[in-house]
């Protein structure tokens, strides 16, 4: 099924993916699940993260990616999914700590909340296995590794888990 993804990028920073990326990425995810799509995507500091975070989580510290459903009436019939917000700091540090290239760690955390805008979750572990099985398929898709895989020469032993990221 052809998927129409229109989205919103505020973000001026070569460092970051390209905004062709990020559409590619989100449509990905949006692919077979919606016949249209509309997602905003916000680039954050480690500051407006944590804030963001404390506020609508009650954590006191910047996360990767925060998901903001739309929450809208199915019977308006629109295609809003929602916001994304990342915080580019903290996606950049977990690439490194978990010895990915940075285009693979932007890839699933751009999958891992756009999922969440289509009602994916993972609070308990049959949900937490779904949607990993889901971000693994459609990463592995876009020609990046499986990304809960740990890294032969990564400084840790555990395979990645993301923290639980949807806003309630």
């Amino acid at each position: 099924m052809a998927c129409q993804v229109d989205i919103e990028i505020q973000v001026d920073d070569e460092s970051l993916p390209s905004d062709d990326e990020v559409h590619r990425w989100v449509a990905a995810a949006v692919a077979d699940r919606r016949p249209q799509a509309e997602v905003s995507v916000c680039i954050v500091d480690a500051s407006t993260s944590a804030e963001l975070n404390g506020r609508y989580r009650g954590k006191d510290s910047p996360t990767n990616v925060l998901s903001f459903p739309a929450d809208l009436p199915e019977e308006l019939g629109l295609a809003l999914l929602g916001d994304l917000v990342i915080c580019a700091e903290v996606v950049a540090r977990e690439a490194r700590e978990q010895g990915k290239p940075a285009a693979a760690h932007w890839a699933h955390m751009l999958v891992h909340g756009t999922l969440h805008l289509l009602g994916y979750d993972h609070i308990d572990e049959h949900e937490a296995e779904q949607m990993e099985a889901l971000e693994t398929d459609i990463i592995t898709g876009l020609g990046f590794a499986p990304p809960y895989a740990t890294a032969p020469d990564s400084a840790s032993d555990q395979p990645h888990t993301t923290q639980d990221l949807s806003v309630p």
